[in-house]
């Protein structure tokens, strides 16, 4: 049996290279600190239904209506998906078949409005997402996409210049979401303004769901028509995407992510994320979800204490966004990223608002605290990542201060592996 649970006899003798790459990353997974926001660590349970039997059905079409005959038990486990996911986050109605959080977005979009229509959503450079109407993205190409972004000052969502837009561009769709951006969002404002300009409120939550889950986080399904989600960053679940809507949503919804944004569902994946949904809804969930922004709050704070500029002064969310010119002018957040990961700390370069370097350069690293949490960490911890960060970046020129500083990484990796 491998640390994670899954017997790799059968694979080791049908793929032996396959085999030792999985061990390989196994190992990476284990000797790494990981502070990728986007990023988490399945129960073994998770990946014991994704891995299953179920990976073998095909099964176009909803509980109850199939195009292929033999669905009978994975109706089954496809509603208790629904229904524990309606459950967990109050929704009329949900769809767990969307393989990712793009697909999602995309048969929401398909089932919302229709292809040149004007859509307001959040700038990529600002902290938004591909999907939120980038040119290299099938949203930026199929839609008109008009995009909000921060106030210089404060780093923060101006809410009245949202408004301002609204009224001049007149969007028949307002997406609120991020995929860098570490503050609250309101969305009582943003649906008093859909509502105003006639326009239907989406949500993009991929990033926080999983805390909205644990219940540190406003529900946005009180206010949106649609909330779109991933079940794999904080949620702790398997690779995929969830759509949330409001019944009168739900028919359309159906119809456009299959036949309209994809074909047949993933079973397996589908289960997993039944089992997911049932470790959120416990209390040990909630504490955990308290944990990951008690972890973020302490690693802003860290680095705030240790001069380096935190964007928009901190977080209240999983994610802490840092420039990289506070520690150097020169400091990319390539050369940062690449830099700690050798050392033994992932996380990933990322755009700055208002950022003068290349999305691919960037004068900025993001972090988040889903899977250090998962692995036990606390506050002391992540405090103590961020000096170990602090230190690299500093003294990135001086060997042996960075081969001392790898040792250290690696004696905390090994006390916190996800998989040990």
């Amino acid at each position: 049996m491998s640390k994670t649970g899954a017997s790799q006899e059968n694979l080791s003798t049908a793929d032996v290279e396959i085999s030792e790459l999985i061990e390989a990353d196994l190992n990476r997974q284990n000797t790494h600190i990981h502070l990728i926001a986007s990023e988490n660590f399945a129960s073994k349970a998770v990946m014991e239904a994704s891995g299953s039997v179920l990976t073998n059905k095909y099964s176009e079409g909803v509980p109850g209506r199939r195009y292929y005959e033999g669905c009978e038990i994975i109706d089954q486990i496809e509603q208790l998906a629904i229904d524990r996911a309606c459950n967990l986050f109050n929704a009329e109605h949900a769809n767990v078949q969307p393989h990712s959080g793009s697909s999602a977005n995309m048969a929401a979009y398909l089932a919302l409005i229709k292809p040149g229509d004007t859509v307001l959503g959040m700038s990529l450079d600002q902290g938004g997402h591909l999907t939120h109407g980038s040119p290299v993205n099938f949203s930026g190409q199929v839609y008109n996409f008009v995009g909000y972004g921060l106030d210089p000052e404060t780093e923060l969502i101006n809410m009245e210049n949202v408004y301002e837009m609204a009224i001049e561009h007149k969007p028949k769709l307002i997406v609120a979401g991020y995929s860098s951006y570490s503050q609250p969002l309101d969305f009582k404002r943003f649906k008093e303004i859909a509502d105003e300009v006639g326009a239907k409120f989406m949500v993009d939550a991929a990033h926080f769901i999983g805390l909205v889950a644990g219940k540190v986080l406003d529900n946005p399904v009180e206010y949106a028509d649609v909330v779109t989600a991933t079940t794999h960053k904080a949620l702790r679940g398997p690779r995929g995407g969830l759509i949330l809507c409001k019944e009168e949503y739900a028919k359309d919804i159906d119809k456009y992510t299959f036949p309209g944004a994809q074909g047949g569902p993933l079973n397996n994946q589908i289960a997993a994320k039944a089992v997911c949904f049932k470790e959120a809804l416990t209390e040990e969930f909630q504490q955990y979800s308290q944990q990951i922004v008690n972890n973020a709050i302490a690693l802003s704070d860290s680095f705030k204490e240790q001069g380096l500029r935190v964007v928009s002064g901190g977080t209240t969310n999983h994610i802490v966004l840092v420039d990289t010119r506070s520690v150097d002018d020169d400091l990319t957040g390539k050369e940062a990223g690449i830099l700690l990961n050798s050392i033994g700390i992932t996380l990933n370069r990322n755009a700055i608002p208002f950022d003068p370097r290349s999305p691919f350069i960037t004068s900025g690293i993001r972090m988040g605290t889903p899977g250090v949490t998962t692995c036990g960490m606390k506050e002391e911890e992540l405090r103590k990542v961020g000096f170990f960060i602090t230190e690299i970046l500093k003294n990135r020129s001086d060997e042996k201060k960075l081969q001392n500083l790898e040792n250290e990484v690696k004696v905390l990796a090994k006390s916190f592996q996800p998989y040990g």
